[in-house]
């Protein structure tokens, strides 16, 4: 279905040594292929005085709705280009992004570039020591047989629950990824090669219906040709679209067993007693943290400890807003909240946050790592089960709207699911024999 076009282009500008600004430039016949798209939608819909339904003139409709198309083009493109390209630009930059981008401007005009404009602070390079020869001493597991038994028998359940399981087609609860492009009424790509990459939950909710029916029992390699209506409100709140879409399904992560190849691949493990000695780690508890995690918290605090890194206060601010929306979900807030030191509390979790992002991100560059779709999939096999999210440090973005599932632009998985494999990347190195 790919076809070649006019390239998009991304130009990062350094302003200071804290900031710099991006620019996309996404090419006119891609804006204008958009624009007429929406106009003939339009068209098709509306009664004009002294024309009949669906005969208004074109010039008509392009000029009277031109500031509705405009929101909404300018809201396709940032859905359909801006996210994945910008994330991939970045990335590439090797660029140390404190926060996530500001989108401080935007042009879109027919037959002209569509320009996005966006700030990015930057944070202050660390100056990395030989951290792999740190001494690093990882939290023991508790020596209960009891421990083992639980291991065995979650490995024999997932097991037998993945012989039992149709492994070709698209189920309720599965992780999908598909490619989407936009195809004019003759069936070919309008967008030249570039087509929107994306993961969604296939949710048992009523609300989840529209996107059972289009991708239930699909399996991967399917191609559709399709409008649904699912699709258009992804892609427009602003007006209604009749676009149609060539869908392709990439990868199928299955709901309904634990994938124990996508674990050994996670993990690096090559073995079935290495296997058993990695989900150890989220078995034994010692005071109610997970040995998994007492080790994540012990090889940040030792990788903090021995680099300078800044935390800036604009930093720590936005994260202490997150952190509070977190704990207000918790059935003992009013209880925290009359502690007092609780700000102070919130402040120190915050400026520990900031910081391990900061170190995690700029590891990432230093150390040449990249993302690909299996590492994706290993990461959302640890998101099936309760139990086995105990090994997720950095959670994925929410993938509810109004209680029903949505699609998530891969580059958002993808940048969470390369901090995850940073931080597995930190501790195989701190623990190797």
């Amino acid at each position: 279905m790919s076809q070649q076009g006019p390239s998009l282009t991304c130009t990062i500008k350094a302003i200071n040594n804290q900031f710099c600004h991006a620019t996309i430039n996404i090419p006119s016949p891609y804006i204008d292929a958009i624009y007429n798209e929406v106009s003939a939608a339009q068209q098709s819909k509306v009664s004009t005085y002294g024309f009949s339904q669906g005969k208004t003139p074109m010039g008509y409709i392009q000029e009277y709705y031109k500031s509705n198309i405009i929101e909404h083009i300018i809201e396709f493109l940032f859905k359909y280009f801006v996210i994945n390209f910008l994330y991939d630009e970045l990335h590439a930059s090797k660029l140390y992004s404190s926060t996530e981008p500001r989108l401080y401007d935007i042009f879109v005009e027919p037959h002209h570039d569509a320009i996005f404009h966006f700030e990015i602070s930057l944070s202050q390079a660390i100056e990395f020591q030989e951290w792999k020869h740190f001494l690093f001493k990882a939290p023991k597991r508790k020596n209960y047989k009891d421990i083992d038994r639980q291991v065995e028998s979650f490995i024999k359940e997932e097991q037998e629950r993945a012989k039992e399981h149709d492994h070709t087609k698209v189920c309720l609860g599965d992780w999908v990824c598909f490619d989407l492009q936009l195809l004019n009424c003759s069936k070919k790509p309008l967008m030249g090669i570039y087509q929107k990459n994306l993961w969604l939950k296939i949710g048992n909710e009523e609300a989840d219906s529209p996107f059972q029916e289009l991708l239930l029992d699909k399996v991967i390699g399917d191609i559709l040709i399709t409008d649904a209506q699912c699709l258009q409100e992804y892609f427009s709140h602003k007006v209604d679209t009749m676009y149609l879409f060539g869908l392709t399904i990439c990868e199928v992560v299955p709901d309904q067993y634990f994938c124990f190849d996508d674990f050994k691949h996670h993990f690096r493990l090559k073995t079935n007693k290495e296997i058993h000695q990695k989900l150890i780690e989220i078995f034994s508890y010692r005071n109610d943290i997970s040995q998994r995690r007492g080790i994540v918290e012990e090889a940040l605090k030792l990788l903090i400890s021995k680099h300078h890194i800044e935390a800036p206060n604009y930093m720590v601010l936005r994260q202490q807003k997150l952190v509070l929306e977190s704990v207000q979900n918790n059935p003992d807030y009013q209880v925290y909240k009359t502690q007092r030191n609780f700000k102070d509390t919130i402040r120190l979790l915050a400026t520990k946050q900031v910081k391990e992002m900061l170190l995690i991100d700029q590891l990432t560059h230093k150390e040449n790592l990249s993302i690909s779709n299996r590492d994706v999939k290993g990461y959302l096999n640890l998101i099936k089960r309760a139990r086995t999210k105990e090994f997720i440090y950095f959670n994925p973005p929410p993938t509810k709207v109004d209680g029903q599932e949505m699609p998530i632009p891969a580059a958002l998985f993808k940048r969470n699911c390369l901090r995850e494999k940073t931080l597995n990347h930190i501790i195989y190195h701190l623990t190797r024999k």
